[in-house]
């Protein structure tokens, strides 16, 4: 998230709840794609990771940056932490390890997604380049420990940071190791939400597959194609996972509000100050009653701020999010993009991708996201090969993008960006295996040629 939410208003009941996800249908609007990566920053010289101060660290970077752009600041305890560009809703962030993102404007087809990354490129190197800086396309940091990862001055960090070991094993590797491409679409109404999370939800699994890209952590082989999806297993069980509840009848805005509100809180943010109430229930916030803040009301901010804090496989606010893809080079981030286009935004190719997974049952559902991080295209679902159901899952989206027609200057359509994919899984390899090949062959078992092959251009 780039920026937390700051409306005062506040929340009557649980009816408002529901109504504010109701007012980011789409009914009669453009429906667009926001496109949104990280990428870890590390020294040309030496690979060491890159902190927060210095001459040559990351507030140096974003100072430059903002030199470039004129963007709004957004600081923490008079810190810059963020850039902010009002006019497109685009933003550049940092996460806890100083994982460097850009959470791209709100786009109307994958080439005004390429070129948004191309600028982003461009500018980023412009201002890194002499500070000695570059970044890996990898899932996740591929050397340092979490005690040598940089920690960023964000306030709402700290307090996660303090939180995660209490509700499992793995969320400090989550927030300062691993870096994810996702995509945000929108939705007509409820019933299209219902039926575009459905799909997300059961196919992300083959988006894991796809974009595996994240097999070395402390310098080795980690024994996953994705290790960052493995992580995310093991975080914290109250604010992950694949939601079966979204597969019941009945689902809609008002369920995904009562399962919000049994997640528990991290934090309170008043004026410019984070309160840590990490644990303590929102419903008792709603209703006045929290011990941690007597007297406090719960604000629309206040609701979208926590609605950022949960972290399920496919995420609703008042868009959808495909949260479960390791980031890779700029072509994927850009295929990302094309492949959520061509699911969801074609009536043919929606109902295709649902009659997909149609009679997966939960159990199949969570036996293959639990699978997918180790073995990839090799997990297998109902007797199918997961590599079998991403090869049709591309091929309904390159149908979804044809459907649609839209064309670049060159007279090309949006399949042209969605050919990283399809190599990926007509070949059945993820990009983790070709890393995993040259570790075990011309890289001798070391994983510092990583930091010349694995860059982010």
């Amino acid at each position: 998230m780039a920026r937390d939410v700051v409306d005062g208003e506040i929340v009557e009941s649980r009816d408002a709840l529901a109504a504010w996800f109701e007012a980011g249908c789409k009914r009669d609007a453009t429906l667009r794609v926001g496109t949104e990566h990280e990428k870890i920053l590390f020294y040309r010289a030496g690979h060491a990771p890159v902190p927060y101060a210095g001459e040559r660290g990351v507030a140096a970077l974003l100072e430059g940056m903002n030199a470039r752009l004129g963007w709004e600041r957004i600081e923490d305890g008079g810190h810059l932490i963020g850039l902010f560009d009002q006019a497109a809703a685009a933003a550049i962030s940092l996460e806890p390890g100083g994982q460097f993102e850009l959470s791209g404007a709100p786009m109307e087809t994958a080439h005004e997604t390429a070129a948004e990354l191309a600028r982003h490129v461009e500018v980023w190197r412009s201002v890194a380049d002499p500070l000695g800086l570059s970044a890996l396309s990898l899932g996740m940091s591929p050397k340092w420990t979490i005690a040598e990862t940089p920690v960023m001055p964000k306030s709402r960090y700290g307090i996660m940071q303090r939180y995660m070991p209490k509700v499992g094993t793995r969320g400090l590797d989550m927030m300062f190791r691993t870096a994810t491409v996702q995509t945000n679409f929108d939705f007509r109404d409820e019933k299209d939400m219902v039926i575009k999370l459905r799909v997300a939800l059961a196919l992300q699994p083959a988006i894991t597959a796809l974009f595996a890209n994240s097999p070395f952590t402390d310098g080795r082989l980690n024994g996953f194609l994705s290790a960052r999806s493995e992580i995310w297993r093991d975080t914290d069980p109250d604010r992950t996972g694949t939601m079966p509840f979204a597969f019941e009848p009945g689902m809609g805005f008002e369920r995904y509000v009562d399962y919000a509100l049994d997640v528990p809180l991290y934090f309170l943010k008043r004026g410019s100050t984070y309160h840590d109430v990490a644990g303590a229930s929102f419903r008792d916030l709603l209703n006045g009653r929290l011990a941690a803040a007597p007297g406090e009301r719960a604000t629309i901010a206040d609701w979208a701020n926590h609605l950022s804090t949960i972290f399920p496989e496919v995420r609703l606010k008042r868009y959808l999010e495909m949260r479960g893809a390791d980031v890779g080079p700029p072509a994927r981030v850009v295929a990302m993009t094309a492949l959520t286009s061509g699911l969801f935004y074609d009536s043919g190719a929606l109902a295709a991708a649902a009659a997909l997974v149609e009679g997966w049952t939960a159990e199949d559902r969570q036996t293959l996201r639990d699978e997918v991080p180790r073995l990839g295209f090799a997990a297998t679902i109902r007797g199918r090969r997961l590599r079998d159901v991403a090869v049709d899952m591309v091929a309904i989206a390159r149908g979804g993008l044809a459907a649609r027609a839209n064309r670049n200057a060159e007279g090309e359509d949006e399949r042209v960006w969605l050919q990283p994919l399809e190599a990926i899984a007509d070949s059945g390899r993820s990009a983790a295996e070709a890393w995993i090949d040259r570790f075990n062959g011309p890289w001798g078992g070391s994983v510092e040629p990583a930091f010349e092959e694995a860059l982010f251009e």
